[in-house]
């Protein structure tokens, strides 16, 4: 096999799966070529019972995993917003600053999630692995697995209600709701 090939295909997965799982941006490079070396050394005995893309997020997890453990000891906390994916088409400015935000928004919300549940999240929501696949990278009961799913995806719908209040508050009889702030008197 063409490891760069290999490499070369894989890569963005990798790279948007460490950060999401919470590793800092300054550690990014070194994850991921952890994940490629873990990945080159095991290939041989990868057996095909899951999808390749799949093993490499369950690589990752375990480095992810292994990064934060470290980070939380030397009291470093993941930073900002993920860095976007090469894209295969040109978009325009426009384009390129809603994606940013979009993708900051997402990160932003990832972060208030709990670890435990973040994997999971972003796993089966955004990588579309499987619960019993998954079962098998978090080493943890499938019922486990959707448990923590449902958990996550409450804290990410609140954090997103959360979101969206504060950018536009609901309108406040008392005080003239849009017209109070729009800076007009009732």
């Amino acid at each position: 096999m063409d490891f760069r090939a290999f490499y070369d295909e894989h890569v963005a997965l990798v790279w948007r799966t460490l950060f999401r799982l919470g590793v800092a941006r300054a550690d990014l490079p070194d994850a991921v070529q952890e994940v490629f070396l873990v990945a080159f050394r095991k290939l041989p005995e990868f057996e095909g019972r899951s999808k390749i893309s799949t093993w490499l997020v369950g690589i990752g997890y375990r480095v992810a995993s292994d990064r934060r453990q470290v980070a939380h000891v030397r009291r470093e906390i993941g930073d900002g917003p993920a860095l976007l994916a090469r894209a295969c088409d040109r978009p325009g400015p426009e384009q390129l600053a809603e994606r940013r935000e979009r993708i900051a928004l997402l990160d932003e919300l990832l972060a208030e999630l709990r670890p435990e549940q973040r994997e999971v999240f972003v796993m089966f929501e955004l990588e579309e692995i499987s619960g019993k696949e998954i079962a098998a990278i978090v080493e943890a009961p499938v019922k486990t697995v959707f448990s923590r799913l449902r958990l996550a995806r409450e804290a990410f719908a609140a954090a997103m209600a959360r979101r969206r209040m504060a950018e536009d508050p609901p309108l406040d009889s008392a005080t003239g709701g849009a017209l109070a702030r729009r800076g007009q008197a009732p």
